[in-house]
């Protein structure tokens, strides 16, 4: 195992699990440990009353998505945009419940639930090498991990949180379904994962700052866009494909959708970025309320371009 950067230690450092903003994670999650035994169809209900109050409250995240709305669906007026947004913090919120579901109550399997597209072409490729499956953030994320993991055993980086809570529980619950659950900036365990022969998930599309990200268009608005992506397949020689997912008309169902992406990378990090950006946003349009449009997406911006989130970006 190959020591961890200045760096990277300094950023693990995280709020102590006694600490009071942890104590109050620990006491949402033993509710939420209580909530996740209801039966199903309730709980998605109940999860989609969460999201609607949350829009009435408003706040932080709410200016946030109808920012990221206005600025990527322009040709919808303003009370088309408010529309959108209530169902996007309607969708957060069943979310939310489905994700309590699949990490806090091991006896749910919601596999059977779960229609899975494209999974025999990933486990062909896979028979060849490393599979790197990019996606995306999207509400349904966490409740179909159980059936990828099923049908194709894969690893998965996350986001490490600072608050030990919330990290127990979302380390937890992932390695319920999950081999190897790497951080993001741990990029050499990344790619011996995929060298080895792993298929591994992974989300590029949050901004994490300029320094590792080049600038490309995301519904039509320049956004950076982590070029790091190209280097871990040029790096490792893993496959790679596109995932994204989706809730059914039917309550209680989902579908994922995987595709390969033929020639990634080229010679062009903006292009990659470019056509990474692309396949995300033809998955998007699907069903634009389930994607989660809560964090800020254009937060870095080229020189001379003004933060688009205000006062946002402040609190």
């Amino acid at each position: 195992m190959q020591p961890l950067s200045r760096k990277l230690r300094r950023r693990r450092r995280r709020t102590p699990a006694w600490h009071p903003r942890a104590l109050l994670v620990w006491l949402l999650i033993a509710t939420g440990w209580c909530l996740a035994r209801l039966p199903l169809a309730p709980l998605l209900r109940g999860g989609a009353l969460l999201g609607r109050c949350a829009w009435r409250i408003g706040g932080r995240r709410r200016d946030i998505t109808e920012t990221n709305l206005r600025l990527c669906f322009p040709e919808l007026d303003r009370s088309a945009r408010a529309a959108l947004g209530r169902e996007v913090f309607r969708h957060a919120g069943i979310g939310i419940a489905e994700t309590l579901s699949v990490w806090l109550n091991p006896r749910r399997n919601l596999a059977p639930r779960v229609c899975l597209e494209g999974a025999d072409a990933l486990r062909s490729a896979a028979q060849r090498g490393g599979v790197l499956v990019i996606g995306g953030h999207f509400s349904a994320l966490e409740c179909v991990g159980p059936a990828l993991a099923s049908a194709l055993p894969m690893d998965v980086v996350y986001r490490r949180n600072r608050n030990a809570a919330w990290e127990w529980l979302q380390v937890r619950g992932r390695r319920r379904y999950f081999p190897n659950v790497i951080e993001r900036e741990d990029t050499r365990s990344l790619i011996r994962a995929l060298r080895e022969g792993h298929i591994v998930w992974y989300a590029p599309d949050q901004d994490y700052g300029p320094k590792h990200s080049v600038f490309a268009p995301f519904f039509g608005t320049t956004a950076a866009t982590l070029a790091a992506t190209g280097r871990i397949v040029r790096l490792s020689g893993a496959a790679v494909f596109f995932a994204s997912q989706h809730r059914d008309e039917v309550p209680g169902r989902w579908t994922v959708r995987l595709a390969p992406i033929e020639d990634y990378p080229g010679s062009n990090p903006v292009a990659d970025a470019t056509r990474i950006n692309a396949l995300l946003e033809q998955a998007i349009r699907i069903d634009p309320a389930q994607y989660l449009w809560l964090h800020r997406r254009f937060k870095t911006r080229p020189d001379g371009v003004p933060d688009p989130y205000g006062r946002a970006s402040k609190i």
